[in-house]
């Protein structure tokens, strides 16, 4: 038989055929939202190099990512406790106030001086500690102060008026302080140059004093610079964990930055999107309610992934080696959940989300066959439908 002869809807099928056939070698050209399961897992290594790790998601794993260091301000500054005393530094106004034992001397007035017997001090106006880290005392001269104690310089005054005064005694105070504060700042802090009590002043006592914040403490990273070093951290953490709540030092700055943290849904979920922590901390199994669940015909209920770069010590607490070092110093990998195990469940209830993080459900290896299969019939269903008319009227 001649192939014009044949039945037109013989002839449509072996076109259906041959589309299958086209299909097999060809398959990615089917429109998908994402990697099946075994896609990911297959490129997790290519050309013998491995590009990322895939870790299971379980209750060792889960115990390790809590017990994993996390960045800590009484890590990244160790201190002993309470700052040493505030000694004047450049800038301070100092004030000084000087004794005499009777009348008649260098500071004090005659007996019949209009104060009266008795007026035997003089309190000097206030100076400013100058480039030299020095003020002037009248009959003492220059007197180094920038990096002494108020009571060292006492001491100093005194002994420079002896023989000079009537047995001096003195008491300097610091008036007003630039050398021992800190700084706040920030867009949800008014900023403040706060003056540091000798007592000592921790980082909250200094957000008090700047007026508080204006925006959720889950929202707000703490960022403190000091001596050159930087260290940042949640406020959460800093509110939550006494220990993070250091002692300022002068010349701390203190920034507070609004950073709302998210992470991001792709693949067979209720919705793609970027969602917002409604709280301080988010576990998987939340952000997967926030992202409406799997969807029942889509999904791969193996197939949830939740990519992330991780620190090293991360990945080393993890019993991992690093498949590939990121320019920022960090670590590709890639979490996986399997639902279709019900112990994953508590794990993902225990699993922290963090921020950045990319959540993705992957499709069922079964809805990308039926997505082909909709679209032959899409494009053929109409030649079928024509090739059985014909059929029928001849």
């Amino acid at each position: 038989m001649s192939p014009g002869s044949r039945n037109p809807l013989t002839r449509t099928l072996d076109g259906l055929t041959l589309a299958v056939g086209l299909f097999v070698v060809g398959c990615g050209f089917v429109p998908t939202s994402g990697p099946t399961a075994h896609q990911v897992i297959d490129q997790s290594s290519r050309d013998g190099s491995a590009h990322f790790e895939i870790v299971g998601i379980d209750s060792a794993v889960v115990a390790g990512l809590l017990a994993a260091p996390k960045p800590s301000l009484c890590d990244r500054f160790p201190q002993k406790g309470p700052p040493a005393d505030p000694t004047i530094g450049v800038g301070d106004s100092v004030v000084v106030t000087i004794w005499e034992a009777a009348d008649g001397g260098l500071f004090s007035g005659p007996a019949n001086a209009p104060n009266g017997p008795g007026a035997h001090s003089v309190t000097l106006p206030p100076q400013l500690v100058g480039r030299d880290g020095a003020i002037s005392v009248p009959f003492a001269g220059r007197i180094a102060v920038a990096g002494h104690l108020p009571l060292d310089v006492q001491h100093a005054v005194e002994k420079r008026l002896t023989g000079k005064a009537l047995d001096p005694q003195a008491i300097v105070t610091v008036d007003k302080s630039i050398s021992n504060t800190a700084t706040v700042e920030g867009e949800v802090v008014k900023g403040a140059l706060v003056s540091l009590s000798p007592r000592g002043n921790r980082l909250l006592d200094l957000i008090a004093v700047a007026g508080g914040t204006s925006a959720p403490v889950y929202e707000i990273a703490v960022r403190l610079s000091r001596r050159g070093a930087t260290a940042t951290i949640p406020m959460e953490s800093l509110v939550a964990e006494p220990r993070e709540n250091i002692y300022a030092e002068p010349g701390d700055v203190l920034t507070l930055v609004r950073a709302p943290q998210s992470f991001t849904v792709f693949g067979a979920t209720g919705q793609n999107n970027e969602i917002r922590f409604s709280g301080p901390t988010m576990s998987l199994a939340e952000a997967l309610a926030k992202a409406g669940g799997l969807q029942d015909f889509r999904s791969d209920p193996a197939g949830v992934f939740l990519f992330r770069y991780e620190n090293p010590a991360v990945v080393a607490a993890l019993g991992r080696k690093p498949s590939e070092i990121a320019p920022d110093g960090r670590v590709p990998l890639v979490y996986r959940l399997d639902l279709s195990d019900a112990k994953a469940y508590f794990a993902a209830e225990r699993f922290p989300i963090e921020d950045k993080d990319i959540l993705y459900a992957a499709n069922a290896d079964m809805t990308e066959l039926e997505k082909f299969l909709g679209l032959i019939n899409t494009l053929t269903a109409p030649v079928v439908t024509g090739a059985v008319v014909k059929s029928a009227t001849h």
